[in-house]
């Protein structure tokens, strides 16, 4: 199994396109309902999995190929990272993410010098201790006091915090999703044969026709 469409199995729905059609006609679709997912032992465990950083335009299709050498595998991608819909929860392409900002600010001025939020630089104290990390969202005025046992005297930092624009907000939100898991190619088939025996349906219900279609009742109302 590669193309994860080729398993999912078919629903035969009924015809409402001509009512004067028999009613025995149906429309075959693929039953989108049923969705396949990582069982939780391995979804869970991170040995299972490496970080992988998607690069530039990259799509689930060109990941799987570098991965996997196959990118109809593209759906192993997808699943790793419980991504359900590609426009929202995958980095946009450079152009369509500056169209998108554009659309969503009004203009290039308020899109890359309106400001979002301020946040903190980081303070340390003479020895090296951390005293505020860097990139607490904070008011524009923001400082701290404390004492330095470095020095053992009381210090202020003074304003310690930066804008951030609308840009670099949303920029920053957008490439959070380019840091992804991938399944290791060794447990690839483990995934491989776990879809392939989820997939099809199970005999007992009415609907049953085989391992790959289920037909649906096709009862015609008369007024």
């Amino acid at each position: 199994m590669s193309n994860y469409f080729s398993q999912v199995p078919n629903f035969d729905y009924v015809s409402r396109i001509n009512t004067d059609k028999n009613i025995s006609d149906y429309i075959q679709v693929k039953n989108l309902f049923k969705k396949g997912k990582i069982r939780e032992d391995i979804f869970q465990n991170l040995a299972f999995f490496e970080k992988y950083s998607i690069q530039g335009d990259d799509r689930p299709d060109t990941v799987a190929f570098k991965v996997y050498g196959n990118s109809n595998l593209d759906w192993v991608v997808l699943l790793c990272n419980n991504i359900v819909n590609v426009q929202t929860e995958w980095p946009l392409p450079q152009t369509a993410f500056d169209e998108f900002m554009l659309q969503k600010y009004g203009d290039y001025d308020t899109l890359y010098n309106g400001i979002h939020h301020y946040e903190t630089r980081e303070v340390k104290s003479g020895n090296g201790t951390v005293i505020v990390p860097a990139g607490l969202q904070v008011h524009s005025s923001f400082s701290v006091s404390y004492f330095d046992y470095e020095s053992n005297n009381q210090a202020s930092t003074g304003n310690i915090s930066d804008p951030i624009t609308n840009y670099q907000y949303e920029e920053k939100l957008e490439n959070e999703k380019r840091n992804i898991f991938v399944l290791k190619q060794k447990y690839l088939n483990i995934i491989i044969d776990d879809m392939e025996d989820i997939m099809p349906y199970r005999e007992g219900s009415s609907q049953y026709v085989t391992g790959t279609l289920k037909r649906g009742e096709n009862i015609r109302l008369y007024s």
